[in-house]
Order: C-alpha cells, then sequence, then structure tokens
C-alpha cells in the first residue's frame, strides 16, 4: 500500500514543480545586479503609476533576454539559482520593466521555495494581483501596476503579519542597497 501511494504521489508532485519551473535561461546562468549606473537611476520617489506601454520591440530593447521572458512572456526562472533568492541585504527591490518601487527588504522572508519571497509590498497599489490558470491550476499571477509585467504569483501560506508569500523572479526586479 505504501508503494502505491508514493507511485500516485510522484505525478502530483511533477506536476507541481512544473508549475513553478518554467525555466527561464537556457545557460543557467545566475542573473547579475545591473551596471551601477542602472542602478543610480532608481529612486524611491518614482511613485507615478502612470501606464508605461510599449511595442514588443521597444521592450526588447531595454530588457535582458531573461527580464523580457519572464515580466513580457510571464516566465519563471530556476529556484536557487537566482540573484535575489539569498539577497540579505538591507534595500528595496524595484520592477526591471519601469522602474517602479516595489518591495523592501524589511518585508522579505525565507520561504524555502528558493525564490525570493516577501510578505507584502512597498504599498498595494503597486502591483496588481491577476487570475493565472496555467498548469491546470489557478493561482494569483502578481503585475507590476505601471507596466504590468509578470513579477511572480502570491500565496496564503506567508508568515504574519499579512499571511501572504508574494513568490518573485529575481529577474523581474532590480535591487538597490539602502
Amino acid at each position: 500500500m505504501k508503494k502505491l501511494l508514493q507511485i500516485l504521489a510522484l505525478p502530483l508532485i511533477i506536476l507541481i514543480s512544473l508549475a513553478c519551473t518554467k525555466v527561464v535561461s537556457k545557460n543557467n546562468s545566475v542573473a547579475a545586479n545591473p551596471p551601477t549606473e542602472v542602478q543610480e537611476g532608481l529612486s524611491l520617489s518614482d511613485t507615478s503609476l502612470k501606464k508605461v506601454e510599449k511595442t514588443d520591440a521597444e521592450w526588447k530593447k531595454v530588457l535582458t533576454a531573461d527580464q523580457y521572458y519572464i515580466l513580457r512572456e510571464k516566465g519563471t526562472e530556476q529556484p536557487f539559482n537566482n540573484a535575489f533568492n539569498d539577497n540579505h541585504e538591507k534595500g528595496h527591490f524595484f520592477c526591471a520593466g519601469c522602474k517602479l518601487p516595489i518591495f523592501s527588504s524589511e518585508a522579505k522572508f525565507e520561504s524555502g521555495t528558493g525564490w525570493p519571497s516577501f510578505y507584502q509590498p512597498i504599498a498595494n497599489t503597486r502591483v496588481k494581483e491577476a487570475v493565472d490558470n496555467s498548469f491546470g491550476m489557478t493561482r494569483g499571477e502578481i503585475v507590476c501596476a505601471r507596466c504590468g509585467g509578470h513579477l511572480g504569483h502570491v500565496f496564503d501560506d506567508g508568515p504574519k503579519p499579512t499571511g501572504l508569500r508574494y513568490c518573485m523572479n529575481s529577474a523581474a526586479m532590480l535591487f538597490k542597497k539602502s
């Protein structure tokens, strides 16, 4: 009976893994922080929610291949092999598409999932939740409120005070130290 349960559980485990690991990087490289001049352009006072709209060609000119795949094609990077999962520095995370400040390191926590996780955004108006029915399941997709870029997903298994886990893709964000 135990073997039968193990055999039946295997497809479920595979399905869950596939739902979280539509791998972004074809070369298995860890995304690096952007050059200093890009980081210097990040400002916590840049909070306008005026829509940023660009054509696919325009997005491809300003984003790396990994950023484009995640932000514009709703991809997901590899767990544990990304720039911000183990980032423990104080600072802020910005949308890599439009530079909107979205998360603070103060709300970051270790979820054990392999992706940077936060229990809340800087302000609820900075992100929007959409329904994601991919891979035969329903999840809350988190997108940037200004450019609509796919950032990750939200789950209700996070820590207090919100009980939420915003599971984000490193390549969808930029980081600036405080």
